[in-house]
């Protein structure tokens, strides 16, 4: 057996001891996810978790209903969750001002977890020094999925594009072959990821930081780079039809995995539509960073525990974390969401073809960024959002308009 192999077996048996003897209790979970392999994902830790001999109440708010049903608000009126899905930095500082935070430095340091994740993980999970979130998958914002048979039918190698430049140059062939280029869906969730993945792709990680940073520096807006990531946004808006109009994501990539497109530019959770079809990485579909991309944008989906409650409640909040952070369970969770686990002990065998990629990328910490929600001020991150899907829904508005828009967000906002 080899050395890896047994430091990931002694780490989950490690954290599996964590409750012996415990009470059950029933944890209110509070989350955004309602696709299928999200839901078949959750089963894996909601059974996990009743193993441990607690139940689980779910509290569950789709990230695109536009509900304003949100944590806080559950929290201030009194019916707060035990755990919550949650990456804003701003939201655990409300949480912790009201008396009610978690931290979890010790127990991850009593359980030795830090040295097993990736440094993009390691570094989503603190707020102002103190470990707060328990990482539950890793995720890459935008990576670009293709239908390797769609592709040979079509005679393009998406591997083979080293540039956006290169990327778009093939799209009158694919449509001569009889397929559509890309498949885009016209959501405001959906054009703001791909505005961010796109800023760090295009406009590279220093413009991206600049912008989508916890410091904010709006010279940045002008950077002719960040106006180059805005026009190939146009670029995208330009394939979108009227069928793409409030298309989710999942149902966009579908038009891929059906061989009605050739490629979808998205979150790579997508890969769960893929796996939940019954398709190979490798085999069925390809994936891969953006063509030419200067840096990646990475998710890091995490939860948050509530404090201020009874010792029962925190043995099982802390329960439902070692379910989370076990090597074998977070193997179980990724086949099921499609995500790359969190864990680097993970058991080999977890690892497809785009999870084994996905971990290439991020072997250089200096090429990778964390996702908006993880740094930027929350009024600031909408008001981008806001301005790009204008961008996207209105060709007459220029790359000009939209900067100058954001210049003035930023003074109302930030300035």
């Amino acid at each position: 057996m080899s050395t890896k192999r047994l430091a990931g077996i002694v780490a989950g048996l490690m954290l599996s001891t964590t409750s012996f003897g415990a009470m059950a209790t029933d944890l209110v979970i509070y989350h955004s996810w309602s696709a299928p392999p999200e839901i078949a994902a959750l089963n894996v830790i909601k059974a996990g978790l009743e193993a441990k001999g607690h139940t689980w109440t779910d509290i569950a708010i789709p990230h695109d209903t536009g509900s304003n049903v949100n944590l806080m608000s559950l929290i201030t009126g009194g019916q707060p969750p035990n755990v919550f899905m949650e990456s804003n930095p701003g939201v655990y500082r409300d949480i912790a001002g009201m008396g009610l935070g978690f931290p979890l430095t010790q127990w991850f340091n009593d359980n030795a977890i830090v040295e097993k994740l990736p440094a993009a993980v390691a570094a989503s999970i603190s707020v102002d020094g103190e470990i707060v979130k328990v990482p539950q998958a890793l995720h890459i914002d935008g990576m670009l999925y293709y239908n390797m048979e769609v592709a040979k039918a079509a005679g393009v190698d998406p591997t083979a594009w080293d540039s956006m430049d290169a990327m778009f140059a093939d799209f009158q062939k694919i449509r001569d072959a009889g397929y559509a280029p890309l498949a885009v869906g016209s959501q405001p969730f959906q054009v703001g990821y791909l505005t961010h993945a796109l800023v760090a792709a295009v406009a590279g990680p220093d413009v991206y930081k600049k912008i989508y940073g916890e410091e904010v520096d709006p010279a940045a807006l002008d950077d002719p780079n960040f106006a180059k990531a805005l026009e190939t946004l146009r670029l995208f808006a330009n394939e979108a039809g009227p069928e793409a109009q409030n298309r989710p994501w999942n149902e966009t990539t579908n038009e891929v995995i059906t061989g009605k497109a050739l490629m979808q530019i998205h979150g790579d959770w997508m890969k769960g539509e893929w796996l939940g079809a019954g398709k190979v990485a490798g085999t069925d579909f390809g994936c891969i960073e953006i063509p030419g991309a200067q840096a990646v944008v990475v998710t890091v989906d995490a939860w948050g525990l509530l404090g201020g409650t009874a010792e029962d409640v925190k043995t099982a909040e802390l329960d439902f974390a070692s379910v989370v952070l076990d090597p074998a369970e977070q193997a179980k969770f990724a086949a099921a969401k499609g995500s790359t686990p969190v864990r680097l002990d993970a058991p080999a065998e977890s690892l497809d073809a785009c999870s084994t990629e996905v971990l290439r990328i991020l072997e250089d910490p200096a090429q990778q960024v964390q996702n908006p929600h993880n740094t930027a001020d929350a009024d600031w991150q909408d008001s981008i959002w806001n301005v790009v899907f204008n961008f996207w829904s209105d060709p007459n508005m220029t790359v000009e308009d939209a900067i100058a828009q954001m210049h003035e967000n930023y003074d109302t906002i930030l300035g």
